[in-house]
């Protein structure tokens, strides 16, 4: 059915239960698999009471990204097995959502799979929903595993 599958991943506890049903799917159809990680580019902001406040620079901060996003697909890798090469790709945005969608259009991808938190009602309302906002401006299909 699909075959070049996008596959946000953060490390969280949601997005490895979803890695092994996206394991699945990638067999079942021999889907080529992407991996997206995304980290706000900027540099966060650091201030203190007194004059001793500690900063980071862009330098450090891209590094920091890259070493983590290296570490989650790591561990995502693990949970796909070693029957699925995975590529990977990390992409700067400060806005989630939207370094997905960069990420597909890079990737080429035919459709994203997204774990979901399966947030309802006012937690729902109140916390929003990356999930949601990737189906609300994806040029393509968006796969929601629960």
């Amino acid at each position: 059915m699909f075959k070049h599958l996008l596959v946000p991943v953060d490390g969280s506890d949601v997005s490895k239960k979803g890695l092994k049903k996206v394991a699945q799917l990638a067999n079942a159809d021999k889907a080529a698999v992407t991996l997206v990680y995304v980290s706000d580019p900027t540099p966060p902001s650091v201030y203190a009471d007194s004059t001793m406040a500690y900063g980071i620079s862009q330098k450090e901060h891209k590094q920091a990204t890259d070493d983590y996003a290296k570490e989650v697909f790591k561990k995502a890798a693990t949970i796909l097995g070693a029957g699925i090469k995975a590529k990977t790709l990390h992409i700067g945005n400060a806005n989630l959502s939207a370094g997905i969608l960069d990420a597909a259009k890079k990737a080429k991808a035919d459709v994203i799979v997204m774990a979901s938190h399966k947030r309802t009602g006012i937690k729902g309302m109140l916390l929003g929903s990356e999930t949601h906002e990737v189906i609300v401006h994806a040029a393509l299909p968006v796969l929601v595993l629960a």
